[in-house]
């Protein structure tokens, strides 16, 4: 079911360059993008992932974590594998860090929208796309989503918002909730994981225009945990619209820094008590 990929060029010599994110990958024949599931096959790049799904469930929807969208709702949730970012505090490594496997079984947009369906006698409300990085995979997220608006339901993406401009504006008419991970206020932070804190807060600025947004910090003990860091990200979240809900939520050590113990619970509270000053919703999770 693997298919061409959307939003790329090509580069000459058979070489490809995506535009997907703003990391630009540029591929040879046989080799993958960085995020392990784009991949250019003869000078045509794939969507190597496209509808290979490694993990489903039907959740509460605030496990997302989204609380101020159709709350005490469940929501049939999937991730596919890989990720554009390399986060050594990754909570889903498992599957961030791996390429798709194309001998697993593919999970089509119908069908995947007809087992959603099926769900709403369950409390269903619609599906998530979430576990991984959901972007990677945006052509079987657009296919999905729009199959899923048709049958009356809802499309919720909990991403880590680095994407380029032109695919998030293609995909947000089709998405009726995000959750954004704001990783840090640092970029320093960023760089450190392959990424930019300006794109992130780019993707922030568009989404929160079309849709409904709520942001998640992961707070680990000596990276991103300092109050004027937060009153900073306090700041910029309430110049986007002070109503946006944000989730602070504690470190487990994991992945590549299992020497870091878990987030003081106090750490936690003290930083809620300074975003509530610019807030209006703040919560805290992982307790």
């Amino acid at each position: 079911m693997s298919r061409e990929a959307s939003y790329y060029k090509k580069n000459g010599r058979n070489a490809t360059e995506c535009g997907l994110c703003p990391n630009r990958c540029v591929t040879f024949p046989g080799s993958f993008g960085l995020c392990g599931s784009r991949k250019n096959e003869g000078g045509v790049l794939k969507a190597w992932g496209y509808g290979i799904v490694s993990s489903a469930a039907l959740d509460p929807i605030e496990k997302k974590p989204l609380k101020k969208f159709l709350p005490d709702g469940m929501i049939f949730s999937i991730g596919g594998y890989g990720c554009n970012l390399k986060c050594a505090f990754c909570q889903n490594h498992s599957i961030s860090t791996k390429k798709p496997d194309l001998s697993k079984d593919k999970l089509t947009p119908d069908d995947l929208a007809d087992i959603a369906s099926r769900l709403v006698s369950s409390g269903n409300v619609g599906v998530a796309y979430t576990y991984n990085e959901p972007l990677i995979n945006i052509e079987y997220v657009s296919d999905c989503a729009a199959r899923v608006k048709e049958r009356g339901l809802s499309n919720v993406l909990v991403t880590n918002g680095y994407v380029n401009a032109e695919p998030l504006w293609d995909l947000l008419p089709l998405i009726d909730a995000l959750n954004i991970d704001l990783k840090s206020f640092n970029d320093s932070f960023y760089r450190e994981i392959g990424g930019s804190l300006s794109e992130v807060l780019g993707t922030i600025e568009s989404a929160a225009q079309a849709t409904h947004v709520e942001i998640t910090t992961l707070i680990i003990p000596g990276l991103n945990d300092g109050e004027d860091e937060m009153d900073s990200l306090a700041s910029f979240i309430r110049g986007v619209d002070r109503a946006i809900p944000l989730h602070l939520t504690r470190f487990a050590p994991k992945h590549k820094l299992t020497d870091v113990p878990p987030t003081p619970k106090d750490t936690i509270l003290r930083l809620a008590e300074i975003a509530k000053n610019k807030l209006d919703y703040v919560y805290v999770g992982n307790f």
